[in-house]
């Protein structure tokens, strides 16, 4: 008999590798760009804490955006999307690395970030439409793997390109996404549902994420920030709430938001990134301060980023053998002795120790990701799986904003061991909501 290609562990492992490729570099956007952010200050004569906008719009739009590429991809597929996001990926990249002022600078990036965040929702939807058992789980954890490699390599490549041809040659490193994107072309699902897209709840979710993404940045950011991101929350949850008993089958279906696994799942895994984040912005940050150069940094930072070549495999037998809450409950508790280990490492300044805290980190990161998206597209049906795979991937990248946001804000205030411990108790939280479905999981029936 002939195993379709689709089941086939070869087709999984190139089209995971590929995909994972893809995030990877759509990842460096944050990490390699990091690196850089005071010679790029400089050059553009403002402060180190204005140039960290940068790195917090093109966050906010990864962040808004998320969620309109997954329903998008409900209603047409997943190519088309995938590529008009790709190309605005690369084409807010190149505005931002020839941008002659600071403000032309941050509209590119604004646009990269829109384009960047079609990668990670549509990547896990295309692996998700494609395979199914343990192949999809082997394929989950190949592209969290992928990613958490090339993310952790970013600030190497980073500082190694800065090294040789100036900040600017890094803000340019997306372009890269468009060499992967013809090898994954045959494998995007081009078939959708063919209804039209709810403009209107488009707008009114997108408002409501970017105003919960502004309120968990503004203690990097400020007061005004703050009050910006407090009104679109306020007005906008329960205009999103209004619209969703209206048009329950529009753009936010309401079966999305009644269904407690895919918010315990979400709300749980968001803690992972945020340690993630963190340790890829404090820990440069504090070796930086102790006079190591970029590339020094990169170096250190490696085993961390090899980590993620040899976790997949593992990742994808842990999802099968135990499931996805009870692996989710595994990546959190790790994520926060991430944390206790770092926290310890900022203490005692020990690269030793901050190395291996990054290593935990992003192997508790090559779990949690693959738990979430596949405990996320078992719980809800194929027509409304890329929407929830996008609210998915939106509380997962906030949670990735909230890290950075304690860190970068709170560093300067109280020191980064304690804003690194106040953030090891995320992780702890969100393993003790997902007790419930770990319990529910083991009854049989």
């Amino acid at each position: 008999m002939t195993v379709p290609l689709a089941d086939r562990p070869d087709d999984s492992r190139r089209v995971s590798a590929l995909l994972g490729l893809l995030f990877g570099v759509a990842g460096m956007g944050s990490s390699s760009a990091a690196i850089v952010l005071p010679r790029m200050a400089q050059d553009y004569g403002i402060t180190v804490a204005q140039g960290a906008w940068t790195i917090s719009l093109y966050v906010l739009m990864l962040g808004v955006t998320t969620a309109l590429y997954g329903r998008i991809s409900d209603l047409v597929g997943i190519r088309r999307p995938l590529a008009f996001g790709v190309a605005m990926m690369v084409g807010g990249a190149v505005v931002a690395a020839l941008a002659p002022s600071y403000g032309v600078h941050l509209a590119g990036r604004i646009l990269q970030g829109a384009g960047a965040a079609a990668v990670p929702t549509l990547g896990v939807a295309a692996i998700t439409a494609r395979y199914e058992g343990s192949v999809r789980s082997l394929g989950l954890g190949r592209l969290a793997g992928m990613t958490a490699v090339l993310s952790g390599l970013g600030p190497l490549l980073g500082g190694a390109v800065e090294a040789v041809a100036g900040w600017r040659a890094v803000m340019v490193l997306p372009v890269l996404a468009v060499l992967v994107l013809p090898f994954v072309w045959h494998a995007l699902r081009t078939e959708g549902t063919g209804h039209r897209l709810d403009l209107v709840g488009a707008v009114l979710v997108a408002l409501t994420a970017g105003g919960m993404v502004l309120l968990v940045q503004s203690p990097s950011t400020g007061l005004v920030v703050a009050l910006v991101g407090a009104v679109l929350l306020v007005v906008g949850a329960p205009a999103v709430a209004l619209w969703v008993r209206r048009r329950p089958l529009g753009f936010l279906p309401v079966d999305v938001l009644r269904n407690g696994t895919v918010l315990r799942s979400s709300l749980a895994a968001a803690a992972i990134p945020a340690g993630w984040f963190a340790l890829l912005i404090s820990v440069p940050a504090i070796l930086l301060a102790r006079s190591w150069e970029p590339w020094q940094v990169g170096l250190l930072l490696i085993p961390g980023a090899v980590t993620g070549l040899f976790t997949p495999r593992f990742a994808g037998r842990l999802l099968d053998r135990i499931g996805a809450a009870a692996s989710l409950v595994i990546a959190s508790v790790g994520a926060s002795v991430s944390l206790l280990l770092a926290m310890a490492g900022a203490l005692w300044t020990s690269p030793v120790l901050l190395a291996l805290s990054v290593m935990v980190i992003s192997t508790c990161f090559a779990i949690g990701q693959p738990a979430l998206m596949g405990a996320v597209g078992d719980a809800v049906h194929v027509d409304i799986r890329g929407v929830a795979l996008g609210i998915a991937t939106l509380l997962f990248l906030t949670g990735g904003s909230v890290g950075s946001a304690i860190v970068g804000g709170l560093g300067d205030v109280i020191g980064f061991p304690l804003s690194i411990l106040l953030l090891a108790v995320l992780p702890l939280l969100g393993a003790a909501g997902l007790v419930p479905s770990v319990r529910a999981a083991r009854q049989p029936g």
